[in-house]
C-alpha cells in the first residue's frame, strides 16, 4: 500500500483533468504481474492516479492495433501512458508498490506539464 506520506501528498495535489489511459502490458505466468495485481490492482481505480489514467490491460502477445507504441514492449508488466492512441511514456517492470507510485506520479506529472505547455 502507499505510504502515509505519499497518500497525504497526493490527496492535496490539484490534478488537471486529462484523457489518458494507463495500459498494462502483461502475460500469463508473469510473477511480477501477479505481484502488481496483489499489491495495486484492487486499489488503483480508487486512487487519483486511477481516475486520471484508467487502467486498460493488454496481452504482450496480442497487442492492440489502436495503440502506437514508441517501441514494442518486451518486459511484463510494462505500464504505458497512452493518449489518443499514442504512447506518452512508460514504466517497465514492477519493483514494489512505493516505486510504482513514485514512477507513475512522475509520468503523470510530466504529461500534465506537457499538456499545460500546449494549452
Amino acid at each position: 500500500m502507499k505510504s502515509l506520506l505519499a497518500t497525504l501528498i497526493l490527496s492535496f495535489t490539484p490534478w488537471p483533468l486529462m484523457a489518458a489511459d494507463l495500459v498494462m502490458v502483461e502475460q500469463h505466468g508473469c510473477h511480477w504481474c501477479a505481484r502488481w495485481n496483489e499489491d495495486i490492482a484492487h486499489i488503483y481505480p480508487k486512487t487519483d492516479e486511477g481516475r486520471r489514467a484508467p487502467l486498460r490491460r493488454v496481452d504482450l502477445h496480442d497487442l492492440p492495433d489502436d495503440i502506437t507504441f514508441v517501441s514494442r514492449p518486451v518486459f511484463t508488466p510494462t505500464f504505458v501512458l497512452v493518449e489518443d492512441g499514442k504512447e506518452l511514456g512508460r514504466i517497465e517492470g514492477y519493483a514494489g508498490d512505493e516505486f510504482f507510485w513514485f514512477l507513475l506520479g512522475k509520468l503523470l506529472d510530466a504529461h500534465a506539464a506537457e499538456t499545460k505547455i500546449k494549452s
